[in-house]
């Protein structure tokens, strides 16, 4: 049976909303969706920087929630 993981990646648009794309990991395969607008990708490499990219490119969300 694969272990999964799942972990998020989330930012604030100008207007305070916040938007989260999750990405799970089931053995090697990674899928990256975002909870806003339901777009899904498979991802190998680098799947937190993909969400983060989806994040400022379709939704203008930039703000990091954990930046001090």
């Amino acid at each position: 049976m694969a272990h999964i993981d799942t972990s998020k990646v989330s930012r604030w648009d100008q207007h305070g909303r916040e938007h989260v794309v999750r990405v799970q990991r089931i053995g090697v395969q990674r899928t990256i969706r975002c909870d806003t607008c339901g777009w899904r990708r498979g991802a190998q490499f680098l799947p937190w920087l993909k969400a983060e990219e989806h994040l400022a490119e379709a939704h203008q969300a930039t703000v990091d929630p954990t930046a001090a």
